[in-house]
């Protein structure tokens, strides 16, 4: 079978530690569209989907985000596997009819989520570690999704069909996490944001190393998603 090929839909404003840190956890081809341009793919014929993080809320009314969650709603109903991570996340739970709203406070830093199993979260403790910076939380699932993580924010992960949301960032480095909460002094202020960056340890990252599977199990479902059709195309012939 030929290597997966994946469409990569960078919602970051600034992709430079995105287009990094999905290109060393993804094993696939990766086709990157800026997607803050509402430069997307005109075809959904990928062997996946991902969306990435973004500072952006679903709902802002921005030009781009209404197409972004079109292209993911289409890509969804041709089957596509389809991981969203953060913002990610926000954008496949409103595709596929669920709803985002913001929350009271803000989650920043290495936090703990619990799992509930599924596919994705095979080899990842059932209570696991993660670094989370999110606002806005999904808060009504889309119609038939199943609740796979969650912790006292809200919901961490869901799952429809073949599409997977995480809220949390299971691509992180240190770098990253560092520069994301020391570009949060205006919001939260430099005690909080400190006190996120003491607790950015090599301890923490490599507890939150564990998530990391999720990448690779992500990787296997699409390969068996193509397996599974090229061989229903082949008897067909």
């Amino acid at each position: 079978m030929s290597r997966l090929r994946f469409a990569l839909l960078n919602a970051a404003h600034d992709g430079e530690h995105t287009r990094r840190n999905f290109r060393r956890e993804l094993d696939a081809d990766l086709v990157e569209f800026d997607a803050t341009d509402a430069h997307l793919p005109d075809h959904t014929g990928f062997d996946g989907v991902v969306i990435t993080g973004s500072r952006s809320s679903v709902y802002w009314d921005e030009p781009w985000i209404p197409k972004l969650v079109d292209y993911v709603a289409e890509a969804a109903d041709d089957g596509v596997p389809i991981l969203g991570v953060c913002y990610g996340h926000q954008v496949l739970a409103e595709a596929l009819g669920g709803r985002v709203a913001g929350m009271d406070g803000f989650e920043i830093g290495y936090n703990t989520v619990r799992h509930r199993g599924d596919d994705l979260f095979e080899d990842v403790p059932e209570s696991f570690t993660v670094f989370t910076t999110h606002g806005d939380a999904v808060v009504d699932l889309p119609p038939g999704a199943t609740l796979l993580a969650e912790n006292e924010h809200g919901v961490h992960a869901f799952r429809e069909g073949h599409c997977w949301g995480v809220q949390f960032h299971p691509e992180y480095d240190v770098e990253t996490a560092r520069d994301v909460a020391d570009g949060k002094r205006d919001s939260l202020g430099d005690a909080r944001v400190d006190d996120v960056l003491a607790g950015i340890t090599p301890d923490a990252f490599e507890a939150a190393c564990e998530a990391k599977s999720i990448f690779d199990n992500f990787v296997a479902y699409a390969e068996d998603v193509k397996r599974d059709r090229e061989a229903t195309a082949a008897a067909d012939d």
